[in-house]
């Protein structure tokens, strides 16, 4: 079932080159006041993510939310997730590029928030989270300044 609302609401905001805070209370409200209904919903979202650099957070907790959501109590069996909700949830999760930082948390939350879940995805999210934090430690790494030889002795120039 197509969510045209849905799908005209990301090619507003992949146009547009962010996403606000109004845009995250229109999502909530307008577009998905009863959450995310299935799997092509959640993949829009989640392309969405990728191709949006500047979004509201509201964004990223509503959109882990309802995968979560989602992906535990609102697919059969619930709270389980099978082989085959794991295969969606990690390809749709990695896209072309690996996960996001929401796409690293949604795997975290849905493996935390099951009852059971696959073994490949709970591998998925721990690999992705690792990924996360190399990443991050490597920019953080980047964004430090020059060592110089300011309040360091002796030094010699």
């Amino acid at each position: 079932m197509t969510n045209t609302a849905l799908e005209l609401f990301c090619t507003r905001i992949v146009d547009a080159g962010r996403l606000t805070q109004d845009d995250v209370r229109e999502l909530a409200r307008e577009i998905l006041p009863d959450g995310i209904m299935g799997r092509e919903e959640a993949d829009l979202l989640l392309a969405l993510d990728r191709a949006v650099a500047e979004t509201h957070e509201g964004f990223s907790a509503f959109v882990a939310a309802e995968v979560v959501n989602f992906a535990v109590y609102g697919e059969r069996p619930t709270g389980i997730i099978t082989r085959e909700m794991s295969a969606w949830l990690s390809a749709s999760i990695a896209g072309r590029k690996g996960p996001t930082a929401l796409g690293t948390r949604i795997a975290m939350e849905i493996v935390r928030e099951a009852d059971t879940s696959d073994e490949a995805l709970i591998a998925f999210a721990l690999k992705a989270k690792s990924t996360l934090a190399k990443s991050t430690l490597a920019k953080s790494k980047m964004d430090e300044p020059a060592e110089s030889c300011a309040g360091r002795l002796p030094c010699a120039a």
